[in-house]
């Protein structure tokens, strides 16, 4: 079981997984090529049951590694989801299943430790993510408000209802088409209308949304450092035990020294 361990947790393994994920996510986009998929459209469907088996090894030997713990750790059962997924008979009703069978590439995600980092920043951002959400909220409300009273009348089509209005002012913050598609027309009938969108642009697209920006980007750095802190105690416990082994030996030298001079 020791030998188990060394092999699933080695370097090494978590390269052929990564390649195989790889060679993987190539196959799955190859079958979506209806001329490949009729000169090799049998060979990728073997190669895919071959990398499905492969998969469902890798975590019959991580479970057999780590038990109960095997369900502690969230990347793991990320694995296990994403691979059960494949092992359900896409037939029926559950044939969409089958376009699910991509999402085997996301173990990726799993098995690279930076892209654990990332997504383990993003969630930590999660929280404080949600309060410019709630803020973001309240400023479309308002502006949806406003631009239903202001424009709603002349402009029925984008500013007719709140929900409208809503949809619109989020094109308008994405800057998708603004100006020559919604607001110089608008301007046309209502010169100083510049005086709501200019504001509402800048409330939106430059401040709030770089709020999200700057928490994810906090949060990131402190996954990292708190990565970094995790390695550095596991390098100083590793030289604990080290010294520890160099004191023992120490003292089995000098036994072994003193015992033929007390037999002299």
């Amino acid at each position: 079981m020791q030998a188990l361990q060394q092999l699933v947790e080695s370097r090494r393994f978590e390269w052929i997984v990564t390649i195989i994920v790889i060679i993987n996510a190539i196959t799955l986009g190859l079958e979506t090529v209806p001329e490949v998929m009729a000169v090799a459209g049998e060979l990728l469907h073997l190669l895919d049951k071959i990398i499905l088996a492969f998969f469902v090894v890798e975590l019959a030997m991580r479970f057999a590694v780590y038990r109960s713990r095997f369900f502690h750790d969230p990347w793991r059962l990320f694995d296990l989801f994403v691979v059960g997924i494949a092992l359900v008979p896409a037939t029926g009703n559950l044939s969409v299943l089958r376009a699910l069978r991509i999402l085997r590439v996301m173990r990726l995600i799993s098995v690279v430790p930076s892209l654990r980092r990332v997504v383990g920043g993003l969630i930590a951002a999660l929280p404080g993510m949600a309060s410019i959400v709630v803020l973001l909220m309240l400023v479309f409300y308002v502006f949806a408000v406003m631009a239903t009273n202001l424009y709603g009348a002349a402009f029925p089509d984008w500013f007719g209802s709140i929900g409208a209005s809503a949809y619109t002012l989020f094109q308008i913050m994405t800057l998708e088409s603004w100006s020559m598609g919604i607001v110089r027309p608008v301007m046309e009938a209502f010169p100083y209308s510049w005086a709501f969108f200019i504001p509402f642009i800048v409330a939106t697209s430059f401040t709030v949304l770089n709020l999200f920006i700057g928490i994810i980007v906090s949060a990131m750095q402190e996954e990292h450092e708190a990565t970094l802190a995790e390695e550095r105690d596991t390098l100083a416990d590793n030289q604990r035990k080290m010294l520890q082994e160099m004191r023992e030996l120490r003292r089995e030298v000098a036994a072994l020294r003193e015992g033929p001079r007390a037999g002299g």
